[in-house]
């Protein structure tokens, strides 16, 4: 049986982990409750002396029983006593809030300790309770929001249909607008200003778009400036005012591109797609944002009973360890506090569901349960299958291959040192990609060698490798909706972040390839591949690599949510590149000024990466912090052991500096001391690795939100405006 402390911990919500029950701190006090209990070492004779047995000793017994169990339910209520007052918020606000305090009405051995437990209670209790009262009423207003943006749709789409039927009966009915009520649309741009100058419209038209919003609170004002039209129709400007006293502030009417869409009679071309197209959009944002809505509001209910069963749990503990019965006394008072006896957050659930079923799901709740309530996505057997299936191939055109090659007589060194492949099954959809790959890989070299023993042009076959490595670049760079495309995700630059600390590595199998493939094992001779331009090359394409593909994933993230530290630490590895590559140069060309310039550039790329290490990865040097120069949550109780890695990953960073000067160790080659470093560079980034996850794990670095804010097609602006 799971306990229950994991199951709380499993299905914690991160972004509102410290609103929860603080179970640990005390269910940890319970235990010093019971550790502070003094045992009792004297014995106590009896006095009740047995001179034999008698038939009504049974009896007595359950008299006894009887007795002292209407002995404990009397004063079950007279162990502690629970009160609530009302109190002005934080910050001198004048919002109330209702406290709830403890008192012991019976007196405990260990008074002070269940004293201070029953604080930490109604601490913990009142901060659920206004954690929820809070979220509920975020998402009251924000259903509130939603209900007008929907409103406002249904006005528009209302309208819409009018005008159609106007045209219809006019013979000028417009193609666009009977797919206008669809459910599925594109995302699109609208425009922000607040003001447009629009051609004056028939006026019936104009009345049935103004009157289908002005109920919803929306003002349309007339500007006094008058402009004419090049046809020399006066232009009507139109700025749409917001009442101030609306407690939600009512959201604005759509943007000024869709309203001169509406308003003008839209016979040029484009204008009947732009209409239908805003409208779809819109559709889908306000579909979106109900789906989140609903999502919060489940988060929300789950909240309310974990946190129930919480506070059920640890005072069935305290009952256990203090011999009393306190918990039926306060557990009334829980289930009174507003998060467990408020049903507005339910009351809601139904309502979108109701509004959802209706208005984006034809009135098919099933299909509205399928985007409310999304299943777990199934693995397909098909995956294994064609893992499976592509590892088989691989094994057999291998084998097929090197039987072919054997008889032949041509040797291909390539097949070790060329087409190597490090499969790491984390996912199955990951090792599927692998053996498909590398069953491409394998058949493609069988098909070289074929064509080769038949009698083929070696300058024709060998452009099958070719073919095969610009397959596999287009299909890296394909925009496509295909193959696996994903936003870039903690998974994905967490084991980039690892691919930049096995440059070294890299570079070592470079030069173990050209080494076996030059046929310098026979000779001995090392110099052979230095001297080639192509390896050389190769070099700064290898060190480029990984730092190249890791600050691409920063350049997408910031693409994708806008934040700059993303582009900072884009810098980053940009800075690093820079470095590897002034100390290629100044290897194969030394000389005063390139050292100069190696010292410069990896002086910056080190201070940059100490910097993010420290502060943005692992959340340290926090002056302001409990911990002095650390951060608030630690997860290790040894704060020293987080002093000894500041100064472990300095002195790991810089090891670089033994690669430039080149200092005389004695009987040590350069090569052996190079490999120290690379396995040096291996540790730090495992040490590197564990403070990552800690500060993920504690702070929520990424940011993951339990409810996105998706955003709405109807502005909220001011009305002052």
């Amino acid at each position: 049986m799971v306990k229950f402390s994991k199951e709380l911990e499993a299905q914690l919500i991160p972004e509102w982990k410290d609103a929860f029950v603080n179970y640990w701190l005390l269910k940890k006090h319970v235990k010093k409750i019971k550790l502070s209990r003094k045992p009792k070492h004297h014995h106590v004779p009896d006095t009740n002396y047995d001179f034999g047995r008698s038939i009504f000793d049974p009896v007595r017994a359950l008299l006894r029983r009887i007795t002292g169990r209407t002995n404990n339910a009397a004063n079950n209520h007279e162990i502690i006593q629970v009160k609530s007052r009302i109190s002005t918020g934080e910050d001198g606000e004048d919002e109330e809030v209702e406290v709830y305090e403890t008192e012991l009405v019976q007196l405990f051995s260990e008074e002070d300790e269940v004293k201070v437990f029953f604080e930490m209670l109604d601490d913990e209790l009142n901060k659920v309770n206004q954690f929820y009262k809070n979220k509920e009423s975020e998402f009251l207003e924000r259903g509130e929001i939603l209900n007008k943006q929907l409103q406002i749709l249904l006005d528009l789409k209302r309208v819409l249909g009018d005008r159609r039927r106007k045209h219809q009966a006019t013979g000028g009915a417009s193609a666009f607008t009977s797919r206008s009520t669809s459910s599925v649309g594109r995302n699109s741009d609208f425009s922000e200003s607040q003001s447009e100058y629009c051609d004056s419209p028939n006026d019936s038209q104009t009345d049935d778009v103004i009157a289908a919003l002005e109920k919803n609170g929306i003002n349309f004002v007339n500007s006094a400036t008058r402009a004419k039209t090049k046809k020399g129709k006066p232009k009507m400007a139109m700025r749409i005012d917001i009442p101030a006293t609306t407690p939600t502030r009512t959201i604005a009417a759509v943007t000024s591109m869709l309203w001169e869409d509406l308003v003008n009679n839209p016979k040029k071309g484009g204008g009947e797609y732009i209409n239908r197209k805003k409208i779809q959009c819109a559709e889908k944002m306000v579909r979106g944002a109900f789906v989140e809505l609903y999502r919060g509001l489940g988060l929300l209910k789950t909240y309310s009973s974990l946190n129930m069963v919480a506070f059920t749990k640890i005072l069935k503990k305290f009952d256990k360890v203090a011999n009393q019965q306190a918990s039926a006394s306060y557990l009334k008072v829980v289930k009174r506090s507003h998060f467990i006896s408020s049903d507005k957050v339910v009351r809601l659930m139904d309502e979108v569901e109701s509004l959802f079923t209706q208005h984006f799901a034809n009135n098919d709740r099933k299909k509205a349960m399928k985007f409310l309530r999304p299943q777990q996505h199934k693995d397909s057997h098909m995956v294994t299958f064609f893992v499976g299936l592509f590892t088989g191939s691989f094994v057999t055109l291998f084998t097929v291959y090197a039987i072919l090659a054997h008889l032949s007589g041509m040797f291909s060194p390539q097949t070790e040192a060329t087409y190597v492949e490090t499969v790491y099954p984390v996912f199955r959809d990951a090792f599927l990609i692998c053996t498909c790959l590398m069953t491409a890989v394998v058949g493609a070299m069988v098909i070289h060698l074929i064509l080769l023993s038949t009698g083929f042009s070696p300058h024709q076959v060998d452009l099958i490798p070719g073919v095969l490595l610009l397959c596999f670049f287009l299909l890296l760079i394909c925009p496509l909706n295909v193959f696996y495309p994903h936003k870039v995700l903690m998974v994905d630059f967490f084991m980039a972040d690892q691919l930049t600390s096995q440059i070294p590595l890299l570079r070592h199998m470079e030069s173990a390839a050209c080494y076996f493939l030059a046929g310098s094992f026979k000779t001995h001779r090392y110099e052979t591949c230095k001297s080639g331009k192509l390896y050389r090359e190769l070099a700064y394409v290898i060190s480029f690599a990984p730092y190249y593909w890791r600050a691409m994933q920063c350049a997408r993230r910031w693409f994708d949510e806008c934040n700059i530290d993303h582009l900072a630490n884009l810098g980053k590895y940009v800075s690093a590149m820079v470095a590897a590559g002034a100390r290629l140069t100044y290897a194969r060309q030394p000389s005063q000024l390139w050292m100069i310039i190696v010292l410069l550039t990896s002086v910056v790329a080190t201070v940059y990466q100490l910097y993010w290490d420290f502060v943005k990865d692992w959340g340290l040097l926090k002056p302001k912090s409990k911990n002095p120069w650390l951060r608030d949550d630690l997860i290790l109780k040894n704060k020293g052991i987080y002093y000894a890695s500041i100064a472990l990953n300095f002195v790991l960073r810089v090891a670089w500096v033994e690669t430039v000067m080149r200092f005389n160790i004695g009987m040590f080659e350069s090569r052996l001391i190079d490999f120290f470093l690379a396995s040096l560079e291996v540790i730090r980034r495992g040490h590197w690795n564990y403070y990552r996850l800690e500060n993920e794990h504690l702070n929520n670095v990424g940011k993951f939100r339990a409810v996105k804010t998706v955003p709405l097609p109807f502005r909220e602006t001011d009305s002052d405006g």
